[in-house]
C-alpha cells in the first residue's frame, strides 16, 4: 500500500487515540439551536435553515477530528463506491430534504425531480427487493443491500456526482476512507474505512430542540412532530413518496 495512504494498523491507532483523548465539543451545536430559536424567521424557514447548518456543523467537527488525528481522506470527487449503500432517514429528515429541494431553482429543482423519476423506474424491482431486506435482524443485510449495487437515489451515475451534495444526509457524509481507495473499490466492506456516525446524535438532538420548541409554541410547520423523528425509513422509499406527490399535484 502507498506510503501516502494510512494502513489498517495506523487507522486503528489513530481511533484508539481519538477516543482516549478527544473532546467534542457540543456547545457549536447548541449555538446553532440557540440563534435559530432567536430569529424571527418562520418556523418552516428554522427547520430548513437549521437542518442545513447542522448538517454542516457535522462536516466542520469531522474536519477538527481529522486535524486531531493527522488524517486526511483519500475520496475523490467521482468515486461513488459507499453511494451504493443502503441510506436510512427518518420522514423529518426526508420532509425537510424535499422542501429545501423545492425551494432551488427551477430548473435544478426539476432536473433532480426527473432524474428521481427515472430512477424508480429503472431501479423498480432492485428497489423492491433491497428495501425488504430484514436491517433489523440480518447482521448481513448491509452487505446483501451494496451487492445488489443499487446506487444512491442522489446519485448521478453518468458523473458519479451527488445532484444533492450540500443537504447529503448523515450516512453520506460520516462515512470515509484514509487507506488506499482500491479497497472501496475491491471490498463491499472494506475494514479500512471510517464512519464518524456517532455524530447523529449531537446532529439530531440539536434539530429535535429545534423542532420541540417549535412545537410548544404552536406555530404551524410541515413536520408532524414528533412523530417524524422517530419514522425511519429508506431514501428510496421517501423518494416514491417525492415523485408520487409530484405527479399527483
Amino acid at each position: 500500500m502507498s506510503s501516502e495512504y494510512l494502513s489498517y494498523q495506523e487507522i486503528l491507532r489513530k481511533c484508539e487515540l481519538l477516543n482516549e483523548q478527544y473532546e467534542l465539543n457540543d456547545e457549536y451545536f447548541g449555538n446553532i439551536v440557540d440563534q435559530l430559536l432567536a430569529s424571527d424567521r418562520s418556523a418552516n424557514e428554522v427547520i430548513m435553515d437549521g437542518f442545513q447548518q447542522l448538517l454542516q456543523q457535522v462536516s466542520e467537527e469531522m474536519t477538527k477530528m481529522e486535524g486531531f488525528m493527522d488524517a486526511k481522506a483519500s475520496c475523490f470527487m467521482g468515486c461513488a463506491f459507499c453511494c451504493y449503500f443502503p441510506i436510512i432517514i427518518t420522514e423529518l429528515e426526508a420532509k425537510t430534504m424535499k422542501r429545501i429541494i423545492d425551494h432551488w431553482p427551477e430548473e435544478r429543482r426539476q432536473r433532480i425531480m426527473n432524474h428521481l423519476e427515472q430512477y424508480l423506474s429503472t431501479y423498480k424491482d432492485e428497489i423492491e427487493h433491497v428495501t425488504s431486506l430484514d436491517r433489523e435482524n440480518d447482521p448481513d443485510f448491509k452487505r446483501k443491500y451494496i451487492a445488489s449495487q443499487v446506487p444512491c437515489p442522489m446519485l448521478d451515475t453518468e458523473t458519479n456526482m451527488c445532484m444533492a451534495y450540500e443537504i447529503r444526509p448523515i450516512p453520506c457524509r460520516t462515512y470515509v476512507n484514509y487507506s488506499d481507495p482500491k479497497v472501496c473499490a475491491e471490498n463491499y466492506l472494506p475494514k479500512e474505512t471510517f464512519s464518524y456516525e456517532f455524530l447523529y446524535e449531537f446532529y439530531m438532538g440539536a434539530l429535535n430542540e429545534i423542532l420541540q420548541e417549535l412545537y410548544e409554541d404552536g406555530e404551524p410547520n410541515f413536520v408532524d412532530y414528533p412523530t417524524d423523528v422517530w419514522q425511519y425509513d429508506y431514501l428510496a422509499n421517501w423518494v416514491k413518496d417525492w415523485v408520487s406527490t409530484e405527479q399527483n399535484s
